[in-house]
Order: C-alpha cells, then structure tokens, then sequence
C-alpha cells in the first residue's frame, strides 16, 4: 500500500509543481524513464514469479537508469549520441516487452 500512496503522491506533486527538466538534462531523461520502466515491470515479473527481492529491485532500478544515461552521455561525448540512445531503446525495450509477454503468459495462462 506504500508504494501505491508513495505513486500517487508524486504524480499529485508533478502534476500540481510542473517541475522543469534543465536543459542539459533533457536528452538522458527520456532513455533514463525507459530504464526505469525496465526495472519496474522486471519486478513486477520477479513477484508474479515469487522470487522479489526489495533490494535487488532498488539496486536494479538505480543501476538501470545511471547506465542507459551514462550510455547516452558516452555517445554525446563520441558525437554518436543518437545511435547510441537507439540502440539503448531497442535493447531496454526488448527487454520490457519480454517482461510484459512473461506477465501476460502468468496473468493469463496464455
């Protein structure tokens, strides 16, 4: 029931503060949401399998988002940002769609 008033209240706050992303942010902070996204739905996958485990999930979700925006601040640097931020999607998003289809298969059967 935390995390479920802990969501609510931040997207209270977000909605009621519209909290600006400084620009020199804004590019990490679409990849860093799909990394984030990762790790939520692994976990989601991780209780509906029985094997959760809190700390794995908070270590997961903070080494999946510095990762990708580190990824990403590297291709900046080589003045490849753009392939890498694909290829940063591409593989998070496989990895998502995985989760999704294994949460699919244990909610539905199917």
């Amino acid at each position: 029931m935390i995390p479920f008033i802990g969501l609510v209240g931040g997207i209270i706050v977000g909605l009621l503060v519209h909290p600006d992303v400084p620009l020199g942010l804004q590019p990490y902070l679409p990849i860093a949401i799909i990394a984030a996204l990762d790790a939520v739905f692994g976990a989601v996958r991780a209780v509906l399998d029985g094997n959760f485990n809190d700390k794995v999930f908070v270590v997961s979700f903070l080494a999946n988002v510095v990762v990708a925006a580190f990824i990403v601040y590297l291709g900046d640097q080589l003045g490849v940002g753009a392939q890498l931020s694909t290829g940063v999607v591409v593989v998070l998003g496989v990895r998502i769609f995985s989760n999704v289809a294994s949460i699919r298969r244990h909610l539905f059967r199917a």
